[in-house]
C-alpha cells in the first residue's frame, strides 16, 4: 500500500483555492483579503478563472521581493500558457505579448526605452488644458439635468477622449478599441473581444503608417527602436490597457471616495479639497489594478514559507500588500510609498500622465457641481466581478441643476501641440486658467494648481 506525501507546508497546490471571479470577491475584495491572509500567510492558492491556478502575493515585502527579483520570477507565460486550454478566458490579459510587460532584459529594456521616450514627449501644459476642456463639455452635456451615471458619463468617456487625442485615434476607432479592452477585463467572451481589439488596433497603426502626427504612435513609429508592426501593436495594446480601464476607475474611485469618505467629504461644503490626497489613498487602498503583474517562477520558489510551483503565475495583490497590517497604521496623506504602480523595472511608465488626468478630472467637475452626491446609499453600488480590477459597476450621483458653458474640444485627429520642448518635465506652479465667458461669475481661486507639479512627478 502506497502512503501519499504529505504535502509541504504552504504549498499552494495543496491547499483550498479562493476564486478571485465570483460576486463575493467583486462585492467586498478587503474582506477576502483578510480571510486570505488568516489562513495562508504571504501568498494564497487563488483562482483567476473556473480552472485557472495561481499564487496571490498578499503582504508588502513578498510582493516587493517578487517585483525586484526577474532573475527569480520572470514575466515570459509561455511556458504555463502553452499548457492552458485554450479557451482560458484570462489568456487576453496574461497571455505573452511581445510588450515590455512580458519580457525581461535586452528585449524589456528596447521595448520600454520606445514607450517611456515616446510618453515623455506629451506636454503637461497642452494635456492639462485638453483635459480640463473635454471634462467641461461633459459636464455641460448633463449638468442641467440634475443626475448622471459618472462613471458612463464621465470618467469612462473622458478617459477615452483623452487616449483618443494622446493617440490621435478617430472616435469610432477608439469606441471599438475600448469595447475590445472592457471585455477582455470583464472575460466576457475574452476570445472575440481580443480579436476586436487587434483588428481595431491593426487600423490605428494603418492610419499612423499612413498619416502621422504628433501623438504616442507615430513617436513610437519613428523611434530608434525601430519597432515592427506586431511590436508596436503590443506596446498600443499595453498603454490602452493602463489608459482607458484603469484610468476610468481612478477617476469613478476617487470621487466616490470623495464624496462618502469622512476624512474627505467633509471638505466639500468648506471648498479645501484635498484630490491628491483622496487619489493617493485609493492608490493605497483600492488600486484600479487591483491584482495583476504576474512573474513565473522557474524551476519553483520559496517565497517566504510558501512553496511556488515551477510556472504557475505568482499574481501581485497591489490592494493586499498596500493595506498590509504589517505596515501599520500611518498616516498615508503624502505617502507614496504604495505599489499601485508596481515596482523595480517593470513600473507604470504613465504614472505623471495618470496622475494629471484624474485630478483634473475630479477638480473640474467638484469645481463645476459643488453639492455633488451620491444617488444611493454607498452599500447599494455594484463593483464588477473580475480577478484583476476594482471597477465600479455605475457611480449616480444627483446635485443641482446648472446649466454650463460648453469648451468645444479640438478633434482627436487634429494637428495639437502634445510635443514636449525643451526637455521640460513639470508643469508650472500656476497656470492660467480658461477665459472666462461673458457675464459669468468669478471663478472660484484655482488653489489645486500649486500642488499638481510635485504630484505629476510623484512627490
Amino acid at each position: 500500500m502506497t502512503v501519499p506525501a504529505t504535502p509541504p507546508p504552504g504549498c499552494p497546490a495543496h491547499a483550498t483555492r479562493t476564486p478571485l471571479h465570483d460576486e463575493e470577491f467583486a462585492a467586498n475584495p478587503a474582506r477576502v483579503y483578510a480571510r486570505m491572509r488568516k489562513e495562508h500567510g504571504h501568498v494564497a492558492p487563488v483562482e483567476l478563472a473556473p480552472g485557472v491556478n495561481a499564487s496571490l502575493v498578499l503582504s508588502y515585502e513578498a510582493a516587493l521581493d517578487v517585483l525586484r527579483s526577474p532573475q527569480t520570477y520572470p514575466r515570459d507565460p509561455r511556458r504555463w500558457q502553452a499548457n492552458q486550454r485554450p479557451d482560458n478566458p484570462v489568456m487576453p490579459m496574461m497571455g505573452y505579448r511581445p510588450n515590455c510587460l512580458f519580457t525581461d532584459g535586452a528585449v524589456h529594456a528596447r521595448y520600454r526605452s520606445a514607450v517611456t521616450d515616446s510618453i515623455s514627449r506629451v506636454n503637461p501644459h497642452a494635456l492639462l488644458d485638453y483635459v480640463e476642456k473635454a471634462a467641461r463639455e461633459l459636464i455641460a452635456k448633463f449638468s442641467r439635468n440634475g443626475r448622471a451615471d459618472l462613471l458612463t458619463e464621465y470618467a469612462g468617456t473622458l478617459s477615452l477622449q483623452v487616449f483618443n487625442h494622446l493617440f490621435g485615434c478617430p472616435p469610432e476607432l477608439g469606441d471599438r478599441l475600448t469595447a475590445g479592452m472592457r471585455g477582455i477585463f470583464d472575460m466576457v467572451d475574452p476570445e472575440r473581444a481580443n480579436a476586436e481589439l487587434t483588428a481595431a488596433m491593426l487600423d490605428l497603426l494603418a492610419l499612423k503608417r499612413r498619416q502621422p502626427g504628433q501623438d504616442v504612435p507615430s513617436w513610437m513609429m519613428a523611434h530608434p527602436s525601430g519597432l515592427t508592426d506586431e511590436e508596436m501593436l503590443h506596446q498600443l495594446v499595453l498603454l490602452m490597457g493602463a489608459g482607458t480601464e484603469p484610468q476610468q476607475n481612478l477617476i469613478a474611485n476617487g470621487l466616490r471616495l470623495l464624496l462618502v469618505d469622512e476624512r474627505f467629504a467633509g471638505d466639500l461644503a468648506g471648498g479645501s479639497l484635498h484630490v491628491e490626497d483622496a487619489l493617493e489613498e485609493i492608490l493605497w487602498s483600492d488600486p484600479p489594478m487591483a491584482n495583476y503583474s504576474a512573474g513565473y517562477p522557474y524551476p519553483a520558489a520559496d517565497l517566504m514559507g510558501a512553496r511556488l510551483p515551477a510556472d504557475e503565475p505568482v499574481v501581485i495583490s497591489f490592494a493586499a500588500a498596500n493595506t498590509d497590517p504589517e505596515l501599520g497604521e500611518a498616516q498615508r496623506a503624502g505617502n507614496r510609498a504604495h505599489i499601485a504602480w508596481s515596482a523595480g523595472v517593470h513600473s507604470c511608465p504613465a504614472q505623471g500622465p495618470a496622475r494629471l488626468i484624474a485630478t483634473t478630472a475630479i477638480e473640474t467637475l467638484l469645481d463645476a457641481l459643488p453639492d455633488l452626491r451620491l444617488a444611493v446609499p454607498d452599500a447599494e453600488l455594484r463593483w464588477r466581478p473580475g480577478p484583476f480590477h476594482r471597477a465600479l459597476a455605475g457611480l449616480p450621483v444627483l446635485f443641482t441643476p446648472v446649466v454650463a458653458p460648453v469648451t468645444p474640444v479640438p478633434d482627436p485627429t487634429g494637428e495639437h501641440p502634445w510635443h514636449q520642448p525643451a526637455r521640460s518635465s513639470s508643469i508650472p506652479t500656476a497656470v492660467t486658467s480658461t477665459p472666462k465667458a461673458p457675464n459669468s461669475a468669478p471663478a472660484e481661486p484655482r488653489h489645486w494648481w500649486n500642488s499638481l507639479a510635485k504630484w505629476w512627478r510623484g512627490q
